[in-house]
């Protein structure tokens, strides 16, 4: 009798905490869909692509939740709970960080944490008032447990455990074959994470992400010299001899690097409301070598694998940054190679010295000092965002760089034109901002011109120091500055619709190289950001034949026409290679062609980036000294 009347009990206690469980499943499920539809606007293609980004949550949701449910009954609804908030964190964070980056967050992102409370202003600017909603189905979920309306009973049977996790397994194996008819050998192109996310969903996505970390983390274990072997060889035949002209024309001076913040190509000449945004990089096109085809190169590491790039001629990671993640290999950099030839490398930045791992790295790469905050005067008048103001930056920091012993090898980071675009002073704003209804894009124009003014005023003192007629000086854009997701904007400010192909060609940065004694002109090279170290090198007349690199010089007359982006995309002198969307286009129309026009560059784009990787994650640098490949014992001499 006592077993008849506790049956029901027990029966309706495991629906209860079974409803409980399937009610957290639907809850993440359906608001995850819609966080992939309106919060990451995902481009979808086609009718498949729509079922997988339903059906993708709904396996995650199953899985890391179903892992609750091995919880003892007092603390099941707790795990639960815990798993949901965990699944929604990580929901959230992608929203916030897509919001800028046009990206997903992966593993070598997180060790980059603490970037983000330095972010003040910038990173407070993603968060919306309503991001609350992202939350409401955990404090629903969390309501009902504090009612305490749902008692778990003592013991799930395992068969109905098991039939959770086989429905998990089912869904997923059914996205995953679905994926790779959309998409084939999708788990081995991953140079876009948009692609992924897409097809995997962003929980699947980052189980993905923490299989290739680990993947990656094993490399530089298992690497020996061996594996130098084909990347050197590479290298060497992708050489390109200087141009004799060029080479030693500023033999003996110093150099000076200006990396500026957020600067895209499109800004040179260019007008809102009937004023010029950068004036003073417009003259700047007369007199120095001012290349219009030039683009960055950069991944998630942006400002950090700008710096990477110039110094290296290596590629940044395909996720996170090498300066957080790789600050203990051992590189060949050009601050190293200048000091053996006599000069004082070294970088202002005023701002804090750990952040994108800079301390550590400048002394990896070879550098002799790093000028960050502590040596400026930093107070709430003369900065904003991340800190020091651009006038009141190169003003502290001339002093220091006429000290310097010469010649010297200088790199200068400058910070006001960062997302979110922003002056505290009205005084201090010259131009109105542009009228697209997007604030991001309207305030970029101000902060642009800012940074215009702040160059000219730092070219000025150049000037009256006499170090300008002694220095070559390299501005550079170091990425993107208005991301895919203000295209509607941007198309206002273009007055044409951002295609594909335009959105590559907004990856455009300037860069600017001014040589003592020569007028420069006009360079239509296609080039980027990879090709900055043996160019200057080139300049300063030091050989790079036999070097380890990815880039050429571009001023060498037999350069090729070529350059690449992070996720595998190509720009060539005839053709531009779309790699997320996987289109050829036309560089003469920008209309879309034949797809295998453009396989040679797609499949040399794949493998610089495919070797350059292989040289970071494997550390193989460590085997090659002067010219040569050593091994494994020479290396830990």
């Amino acid at each position: 009798m006592i077993k008849l009347e506790q049956q029901p009990n027990i029966q309706n206690s495991t629906k209860q905490s079974l409803s409980f469980f399937l009610l957290a499943v639907i809850l993440l499920w359906v608001k995850s869909y819609i966080a992939f539809r309106v919060g990451l606007n995902l481009d979808l293609e086609n009718v498949m692509q729509e079922i997988i980004l339903v059906i993708t949550p709904l396996s995650s949701a199953l899985f890391f939740l179903g892992l609750g449910l091995f919880a003892p009954a007092k603390s099941r609804n707790k795990a639960l709970l815990t798993i949901h908030f965990i699944m929604s964190f990580i929901l959230y964070a992608n929203i916030v960080y897509h919001r800028f980056f046009d990206d997903f967050i992966t593993i070598p992102v997180l060790f980059q944490f603490k970037n983000f409370g330095d972010l003040g202003g910038s990173a407070q600017s993603l968060m919306h008032p309503l991001d609350i909603l992202y939350f409401l189905d955990f404090l629903l979920l969390l309501t009902i447990v504090l009612s305490k309306k749902v008692k778990p009973v003592e013991k799930l049977k395992k068969k109905t455990i098991g039939l959770v996790f086989v429905s998990a397994l089912s869904i997923f194996l059914a996205n995953i074959g679905m994926a790779e008819i959309q998409r084939p050998e999708l788990l081995t192109r991953t140079f876009d994470r948009a692609i992924l996310v897409k097809l995997m969903g962003v929980y699947n996505y980052h189980v993905y992400d923490a299989v290739l970390n680990t993947k990656s983390s094993t490399q530089r274990a298992l690497a020996d010299s061996n594996d130098l072997a084909e990347v050197k060889n590479y290298s060497d035949s992708q050489y390109k001899k200087p141009d004799p002209k060029m080479f030693g024309a500023a033999k003996g001076k110093n150099v000076i690097l200006v990396s500026m913040e957020s600067t895209q190509n499109f800004l040179i000449n260019k007008k809102i409301n009937g004023q010029e945004v950068t004036p003073f990089l417009n003259d700047l096109t007369k007199n120095s070598y001012y290349f219009d085809n030039f683009y960055h190169n950069t991944g998630q590491g942006k400002t950090s694998d700008a710096e990477f790039l110039i110094d290296n001629s290596l590629y940044g990671l395909p996720g996170g940054s090498v300066y957080s993640t790789k600050a203990q290999n051992k590189f060949h950099a050009t601050p190293e190679i200048v000091k053996e030839n006599g000069y004082n490398p070294v970088v202002f930045h005023a701002n804090n010295k750990s952040f994108w791992n800079r301390d550590m790295m400048y002394n990896t790469l070879g550098y002799n000092k790093f000028y960050s905050k502590p040596y400026y005067d930093v107070n709430d008048q003369n900065s904003v965002n991340y800190g020091l103001k651009d006038k009141e930056f190169f003003k502290q920091s001339m002093p220091m760089l006429e000290n310097l012993k010469q010649p010297f090898y200088s790199k200068f980071i400058t910070l006001t034109n960062h997302h979110p675009f922003i002056l505290n002073n009205e005084q201090e704003k010259s131009i109105q901002p542009a009228d697209t209804g997007d604030p991001t894009v309207d305030n970029y124009f101000v902060t642009a011109r800012y940074q215009d003014e702040a160059l000219k005023q730092f070219f000025q003192q150049l000037k009256a120091s006499g170090l300008y007629d002694n220095s070559v000086i390299i501005l550079y854009g170091d990425h993107y500055g208005i991301s895919e997701n203000h295209n509607k904007a941007m198309s206002k400010i273009l007055g044409k619709e951002v295609t594909p192909y335009e959105h590559l060609k907004l990856q455009e940065t300037p860069l600017f190289i001014h040589v003592p004694g020569q007028k420069g002109k006009v360079m239509h090279t296609i080039g980027g950001e990879i090709d900055l170290k043996p160019t200057i090198l080139h300049l300063l007349g030091m050989k790079t034949k036999g070097d380890i690199q990815f880039g050429s010089d571009l001023f060498s007359p037999e350069r090729d026409e070529f350059t690449v982006q992070r996720d595998g995309s190509a720009i060539t002198k005839d053709y531009v290679y779309a790699g997320e969307k996987e289109k050829c286009y036309s560089q003469s129309d920008g209309q879309e062609v034949a797809a295998k026009l453009c396989k040679p560059a797609k499949d040399k784009a794949a493998k610089d980036l495919n070797l350059s990787d292989k040289v970071v994650y494997g550390d193989l640098l460590r085997f090659f000294k002067d010219g040569k490949i050593i091994n494994q014992q020479e290396s830990k001499q």
